[in-house]
């Protein structure tokens, strides 16, 4: 391997604009050397819902703001993009000026939406919309495919404690933290992830590892050392070996410890079938005079096992879920686009098969029942009369953000309330659709462009 291409890979990964997809470079050096620097508005939205999901949940829009506030190419960045010759000189020094200067609206993250909705509007000149899209959809696409994930968990299993175990199996540090936000926004108690509770306040959990048991001659004096050592929140793993047989040691060992001032707050089981376990656990657990041990389980778990366990009765208080959540390893990726609305003041359509777009700026108007459960969505253009509570909302102003900006535990507040407002099949994770219109102004809009763009090109 040539040593360029040793430094090259050796070189540490930068949340810069250089993380970006080259034709955005590309499109960019043709909008300069025409001077195209008009407003564009871009509109992000999902064109379909994958089969097994009923809603998504919006997320990553903090992280968002925080790229376009602080969006900028570095000396180093410049000298490496000159260096490479594929681009002239004057599109460089205007690259090098290049800083976010215009307008984002947004729906609240923990808003629940569905498909044809967009989510986000830019408004800013040309260059500056295009360029940001790569970055754009790669935060708020993965906040909100791990948020609609766990949002799906938290209805599963009501009252019940949920963390977030799914560092180690993230694709990616990044994609790990902001799996444990995105997962504790949508109603999760915790991560075991520590740099999530340094970075974002997230309560952190940890019990142990079955080497920690492995590593001692007996099970007994594993679980008393952790018991000394960790004595806050203490849980503790009882399925290294035999689960009943461990859910007996700790029966017995509860009182000792009990008289040194630790308290076993649960005990964890992670392996077989954990409704049967739970329920003989609980039961030994009981007769030993230790009714307030809880019982955590961990492994393999999903919504669909969730909600089984939870309906069966299954004695669980808790329940640490990590592949399924990280990876939302069902559905992994989202039908998602960032495309042009309207550039200089005109409305634009794409209509290429299958991926036409509706034309213009817009918002999302939601309708309410007297229960105050979702009713219906229209997508509407800006400045169209519609009915309902617009969700779209000011994020940024002219590069700014705009007043008090949402924090985790608001937005998390707001998601609660949004699966509140779910009709009920979807609160259970059946079947079911909210119906969502798109209004008559977009409609004879995209007519309207349609019969101009076929004249033109009939002449």
């Amino acid at each position: 391997m040539a040593p360029e291409i040793h430094r090259a890979m050796d070189a540490p990964l930068a949340d810069g604009l250089l993380l970006t997809d080259l034709y955005q470079l590309a499109m960019l050096s043709a909008y300069a050397a025409h001077d195209m620097t008009e407003i564009a508005v871009f509109e992000l939205f999902v064109r379909r819902l994958p089969p097994t999901r009923g809603f998504l949940m919006a997320a990553g829009l903090e992280q968002l703001v925080r790229f376009l506030e602080t969006m900028r190419l570095s000396e180093d960045e410049l000298a490496w993009l000159r260096g490479l010759g594929e681009f002239a000189p004057r599109f460089l020094d205007q690259l090098a000026d290049l800083r976010f200067t215009g307008d984002l609206d947004a729906m609240p993250e923990g808003t629940v939406f569905f498909a044809d909705e967009p989510i986000l509007r830019v408004t800013a000149p040309l260059p500056q919309a295009q360029l940001i899209e790569t970055r754009l959809i790669n935060l708020v696409h993965f906040q909100t495919v791990i948020a609609s994930k766990a949002a799906r968990m938290v209805l599963a299993a009501p009252g019940r404690q949920l963390v977030d175990f799914g560092l180690r199996r993230a694709h990616g540090a990044e994609a790990g933290l902001l799996a444990a936000r995105a997962s504790y926004l949508a109603g999760f108690d915790g991560s075991a992830t520590v740099l999530a509770h340094r970075a974002f306040g997230i309560p952190m959990f940890g019990t142990m590892a079955h080497a920690f048991v492995q590593a001692h001659e007996s099970e007994r004096t594993a679980l008393e050392r952790f018991a000394r050592a960790r004595p806050r929140a203490l849980t503790l793993l009882i399925d290294t070996y035999d689960t009943e047989r461990a859910a007996a040691l700790v029966g017995r060992l509860a009182p000792r410890l009990a008289a040194e001032g630790i308290t076993v707050a649960a005990v964890r089981i992670d392996s077989g079938d954990l409704g049967d376990h739970a329920r003989r656990v609980r039961a030994i657990l009981d007769d030993a005079g230790q009714r307030q041990i809880r019982i955590f389980a961990s492994g393999g778990l999903d919504e669909t096992s969730l909600k089984t366990l939870c309906e069966t009765g299954a004695p669980i208080d808790g329940f640490g879920v990590g592949t399924s959540l990280a990876t939302s390893a069902d559905a992994p990726a989202l039908d998602c686009a960032y495309k042009l609305q309207e550039y200089a003041g005109r409305a634009r359509r794409k209509r290429s098969e299958g991926k036409a777009t509706w034309p213009g700026p817009k918002q999302v108007w939601r309708r309410n029942s007297s229960e105050g459960r979702i009713a219906g969505d229209t997508v509407a253009l800006l400045g169209e009369a519609a009915s309902g509570e617009p969700l779209m909302r000011p994020a940024m102003r002219a590069g700014r953000r705009v007043g008090d900006f949402p924090t985790l535990g608001q937005a998390r507040a707001h998601a609660a309330r949004s699966l509140t407002r779910l009709p009920e099949p979807l609160r259970r994770l059946e079947p079911g659709e909210v119906q969502v219109v798109i209004s008559r102004g977009i409609r004879d809009l995209a007519d309207a462009l349609d019969r101009a763009a076929d004249s033109a090109d009939a002449r």
